[in-house]
């Protein structure tokens, strides 16, 4: 069974997050990116949320609810952010109880609509999302934005 808590929570997985986050989503030199973002999750402010999925004691993977994730549309917020589900996981449903979860922490704060974006198309569409066309990531790579209303 599958338990979503917030990194403040279970900070004993700060690591674990960074790695993962670094590896999926970063650069060579944007280890201390990653750290930063998922470090300053820690403090309980309301964001960056950095949530963390569990399975009999074990980080199988996270997901967060960020002011901002995409520079170049500072006007959008908030953001789902960061999902990433740990490869002997993927296939097993953590992937959409990790959204699923973002969707009703942000409901619960009164937003109305949650923004991501990605590189790929496809994915997030089986999952309610929308696309509302292309943006741009720092500093001119083009990728897929997509919305979600709660």
């Amino acid at each position: 069974m599958i338990e979503i808590v917030s990194l403040s929570d279970a900070p004993q997985f700060a690591d674990q997050i960074i790695d993962w986050q670094w590896r999926a989503f970063g650069e060579a030199s944007s280890h201390a990116f990653f750290a930063s973002v998922v470090n300053s999750s820690l403090n309980g402010a309301d964001f960056p949320v950095t949530f963390v999925a569990l399975e009999a004691g074990r980080a199988v993977g996270t997901v967060g609810f960020w002011r901002c994730d995409l520079i170049s549309r500072q006007d959008l917020f908030p953001w789902l952010a960061a999902l990433y589900v740990d490869e002997s996981s993927r296939g097993k449903g953590v992937s959409e109880a990790l959204q699923q979860h973002v969707i009703a922490y942000a409901q619960a704060r009164g937003y109305s609509r949650l923004w991501l974006w990605s590189t790929f198309g496809g994915y997030y569409e089986r999952y309610g999302w929308l696309p509302q066309g292309e943006a741009l990531e720092y500093p001119d790579k083009p990728v897929k934005l997509y919305y979600r209303d709660l």
